[in-house]
């Protein structure tokens, strides 16, 4: 064997053990693929939690069979249904009196009778009318209850009732065959008008007194974003008689002229007595309204996954997490709330829920100035969207279907409507870096679980939370976007917004958001107890010449429920509390804190006629004597009659005493919207998020965070490098793995129509 023959053999053969050697690094370096570990979690009772769950599909279904069966007047689909029709509007879950839940939880008693609550709408009857109706047992009815005297103290009027999705339809069908074909020439030539450019939006209450259902509908171009395309027609519709042949036009509004109807405001036109200001028509995509991105796509945002898997765990309504646990559901009106609160095994509360999100809204033109939004109406949980993996949650999180029955016959079903996800916020929730005396580093990461449900109620977009953090505290929080409302711009319009477009006017408006929180610490009975601080002055006692300005603690026991109505821009304690029976380790009283975030705008004069149908706005906290007969601040029913409201909640706060008793806290936060130009094309959610926080207050007898699993703690003569010295030097071994990332779905368009 000659030289270039060993030279060429030793070639290859080096060329073969460096390839294997690559080949053997790149496969130690490949990541495996993420192995979930089961969550620790707490053995719960299984099935208990279900006494508060919503409806299924099925029991929905059960209860509509039971009442087209037992009623005995025929019940027409709701999605055709006239206003002279009888039809059933909605079926929910009724809740148990706390009391029977109490005692099938605690005390060993039986479970509470499932039932429903069905909303009807009568008005095929001598006496038109709205009914309530409990139903049950589920899953096999055999009973009804009328509730409605027993809740409202009387009958409730049909005028009251909140507008179907078919009733808007109508009046869309009145409007294109019966009104917009009054005025031609207007119509074609200013409004470009060929039956289907155009969109309406409702404004809300309807009316000035009680049986009033006249409506002004505000007229925009129908592109995307049509709410910033207004065109300066508005038109205030009269559909109060049951019979749709009998609407008619009260008001016509144009570009700041009143008109008595279209005729009146063609025959201005055509004898050129208005002043016309033609709108230059949008493109379909809205142009400057329309939500697609204006740049390339670039390097991925970063993305949250869990190396070990979830930590939590989602069986049926119930999520456990971390020594929480919690039932959940979503009100077909509120929205989304919460049952049965526990930390550590011990209940802090009953329940946690949305009550209302107001809106009032002011313009110079009359659907704008009119607005006063109260959109538990519409339906906060009947408008629940589909979400969105990767932004309206992180991909990985829990995704949960959920089911409502309303303006039809049958159930609807919305994938992913609710997300529940464990998010680390990206910074301590606790730490401190010594470098006196000894040197060590102690800290926890702030990981907290979140349960999400997003509500799109026209234009506007509301991001519920509920948020539970490791030390026992639980936030609950609200985050606006969406499109902002507009009035078309003329005359003294910026005294109402800032313009926003050539036409557009941004209209001046408030958020007011309320909740209901039944503490229930260390016991149903509780008591409220306000401390803050006072500056006391004193001489210095080893200098008897010289004073000291010191803050001490000042305490007080509110002991009424007038004590404890605090108005919403007045002084509240800073540190107020729901205070047990029971003390803690250094003989303080158990306590859960209120702490409100809300930078709200001023509440509607009570002169209002209509102040009273929303005058839990009036209050930042009140808290009250919990009662069986006072379950909502507030009523779907308030929006169509807020001049007769169905529910007061001023009435609520008489001065009882709240000692030692079964309370509920009611709290408002919100704020106040200017809209300007960063909220085209849309308002985001930084800045605009309120809520409040529920924190332990010698609840404990020390953090309990202090027990997590995620706690980093060394010393400067420890070897921190090292994994049974600090957990995160085994990120690089633990947390190096591919996430299974499924692929891609959304079920928001399905079964969906352009109306």
């Amino acid at each position: 064997m000659n030289l270039k023959t060993v030279l060429i053999l030793l070639g290859l053969a080096l060329a073969t053990i460096f390839a294997l050697v690559c080949v053997l690094l790149t496969r130690e370096r490949s990541p495996r693929t993420c192995q979930h570990l089961p969550p620790e979690q707490e053995d719960v009772e299984d099935g208990q939690s279900l006494v508060f769950a919503d409806l299924t599909a099925e029991e929905m279904s059960q209860v509509v069979r039971y009442l087209q069966g037992q009623l005995g007047v025929p019940l027409v689909e709701a999605s055709r249904a006239k206003p002279s029709d009888n039809c059933i509007a909605s079926v929910d879950v009724q809740v148990p009196a706390k009391a029977e839940v109490l005692r099938f939880l605690d005390g060993g008693g039986a479970r509470p009778p499932r039932e429903a609550l069905a909303v009807l709408y009568f008005g095929n009857q001598p006496e038109p009318n709205i009914t309530e109706y409990v139903v049950g047992p589920l899953p096999a009815p055999a009973y009804h209850r009328d509730v409605t005297v027993q809740r409202y103290g009387g009958k409730l009027p049909y005028h009251r009732r909140p507008t179907l999705a078919v009733e808007y339809k109508q009046i869309g069908g009145f409007l294109k065959s019966q009104v917009f074909p009054s005025a031609p020439a207007f119509m074609q030539q200013v409004m470009e008008y060929d039956g289907t450019n155009l969109a309406v939006v409702t404004a809300a209450p309807r009316g000035f007194w009680s049986g009033d259902r006249v409506t002004w509908f505000v007229v925009f171009q129908n592109v995307s974003g049509f709410f910033l395309h207004p065109v300066g027609l508005e038109v205030l519709v009269d559909h109060s008689s049951l019979d749709v042949s009998q609407w008619a036009v009260s008001r016509v509004f144009y570009n700041g002229q009143y008109y008595r109807d279209m005729a009146q405001l063609e025959s201005a036109y055509v004898q050129g007595r208005i002043r016309v200001e033609k709108v230059r028509k949008a493109a379909w995509d809205g142009d400057f309204s329309s939500m697609k991105p204006r740049a390339p796509r670039a390097a991925l945002f970063p993305v949250q996954f869990e190396p070990q898997g979830p930590r939590y765990s989602v069986r049926k309504n119930q999520v456990l997490f971390q020594g929480w646990s919690f039932a959940f559901g979503l009100s077909v009106s509120t929205g989304l709330r919460l049952f049965d609160i526990r930390h550590k095994g011990e209940r802090v509360a009953y329940e946690i829920s949305v009550q209302e999100a107001l809106s009032v809204y002011g313009s110079n033109c009359p659907g704008g100035m009119s607005t006063r939004y109260m959109d538990g109406s519409f339906g906060l949980g009947r408008y629940t969207s589909p979400l969105v993996p990767g932004v309206d949650c992180p991909y990985l999180a829990t995704y949960v279907d959920t089911h409502s029955l309303s303006d039809s016959l049958r159930p609807k079903e919305r994938k992913a409507s609710l997300c529940i996800f464990e998010h680390n916020l990206g910074s301590p929730l606790r730490r401190h870096y010594s470098n006196l005396q000894s040197l060590y580093y102690g800290g926890l990461v702030n990981s907290a679980l979140v349960i999400r449900s997003i509500a799109t109620v026209g234009n506007y977009d509301y991001v519920w939370d509920f948020i539970f953090y490791q030390n026992g505290a639980i936030e609950g929080k609200v985050q606006a976007t969406g499109y902002p409302s507009s009035s078309f711009l003329h005359g003294d319009g910026l005294r109402y917004g800032n313009r926003l477009w050539e036409h557009t006017l941004g209209t001046i408006h408030t958020h007011f958001v309320n909740y209901k929180v039944d503490l229930d610490v260390g016991g149903v009975k509780n008591s409220l107890v306000a401390h803050d601080m006072a500056f006391e002055m004193t001489r210095a006692p080893w200098n008897p010449e010289q004073q000291i300005e010191r803050p001490r603690l000042t305490k007080k026991v509110l002991d009424t429920e007038d004590q404890a109505a605090f108005r919403l821009q007045s002084k509240m304690p800073r540190y107020i509390y729901f205070a047990a029976n029971s003390k803690n380790k250094w003989g303080h009283q158990r306590g859960y804190r209120i702490q409100i975030t809300s930078f709200a705008g001023d509440h509607i004069p009570e002169a209002s006629s209509m102040e009273r149908a929303i005058s839990w706005a009036r209050y930042q906290l009140a808290v009250t004597r919990r009662k069986e007969e006072e379950p909502t601040s507030t009523s779907i029913y308030n929006q169509n009659d807020p001049w007769t409201p169905t529910v007061t909640f001023a009435d609520f706060i008489n001065n009882e005493t709240i000692t030692n008793e079964d309370l509920v806290a009611w709290i408002t936060a919100g704020f106040l919207h200017i809209p300007h130009s960063e909220d085209i094309p849309n308002t985001v959610t930084v800045g605009n998020s309120v809520g409040f926080l529920l924190r332990p207050y010698n609840y404990y007898d020390l953090d309990p965070s202090i027990y997590s699993h995620d706690g980093v703690f060394f010393t400067s003569e420890q070897d921190f490098t090292a994994c049974e010295i600090n957990p995160l030097a085994c990120l690089p071994k633990t947390a190096s793995c591919l996430p299974n990332f499924p692929p891609f779905t959304y079920d928001g368009f399905r079964n969906m129509s352009r109306l």
